[in-house]
């Protein structure tokens, strides 16, 4: 049976650890962040993570229930770090193109651990924080309930997406990446216009742009899109059994 989470008030009171240090549940995160950038996921256990903090690994389990628990605790301190600064006042466009951008850096500043969390929902603090601030901003500017809602799921889903997808790119060694970012020029760019005029055409655009992360490009999309449902007459969901 796991050990219960004890209370902030009361891990204040611990001693410190053989190393000198109080450990919090903060210590912890940005210890384990640490590690999963040096050594990736496999690298991330309770008995390594243990020694890196000079404490005995179980007493890990005062702060947290498990690795898992630990992993989402990382997560919310990437959206966290995204949110530090980000003003939303004003412009809803403005504010959401800016919070977008935030989120997707935070994470590729660390690859390894943007691949373990952004497809995890953690319900702590700083995801219910930027949830609620998102939600704010759509229905400040005028979106109906489901509007709001709809370009929310839409806007977090494709960011932390991206995050994921151009995280697993920089999380590959060296050399695979570079091989895979080769690619483009060494078999795309040489493809004969007779066999494949499209690619052909447009071999030297490919070369230019396609290691580049599409996000940014993405989120004007949806941006302008979410923008034209402002200016068109509001409709909302068919009740059960309307037409």
């Amino acid at each position: 049976m796991p050990k219960p989470v004890v209370g902030e008030s009361a891990r204040r009171r611990r001693r410190p650890t053989k190393s000198g240090v109080v450990l919090s549940e903060g210590l912890i995160v940005r210890t384990a962040l640490r590690m999963l950038r040096e050594h990736g996921p496999a690298g991330l256990t309770v008995r390594r993570l243990g020694l890196a903090l000079g404490a005995d690994p179980s007493t890990l389990y005062r702060y947290f229930r498990g690795v898992d628990d630990l992993t989402l605790a990382i997560g919310d301190l990437l959206i966290g770090r995204a949110m530090d600064g980000w003003r939303g006042g004003g412009d809803w466009r403005a504010g959401l193109r800016d919070l977008g951008l935030r989120i997707h850096a935070a994470y590729l500043e660390h690859p390894q651990a943007a691949v373990l969390t952004a497809s995890r929902i953690s319900g702590k603090a700083h995801e219910i924080a930027a949830d609620e601030a998102i939600l704010g901003l759509l229905r400040g500017a005028g979106f109906p309930d489901h509007e709001a809602v709809g370009v929310y799921h839409t806007f977090i889903d494709m960011t932390l997406a991206f995050a994921a997808l151009d995280a697993a790119s920089l999380a590959l060694p060296a050399e695979a990446r570079e091989a895979d970012e080769e690619i483009w020029r060494a078999t795309y760019a040489r493809l004969p216009r007779a066999t494949h005029p499209n690619i052909a055409a447009v071999a030297p655009l490919l070369v230019a742009h396609m290691n580049d992360s599409a996000y940014p490009a993405a989120l004007e999309m949806l941006l302008d899109s979410a923008a034209s449902r402002l200016t068109r007459p509001i409709s909302r969901p068919a009740k059960p059994g309307q037409v």
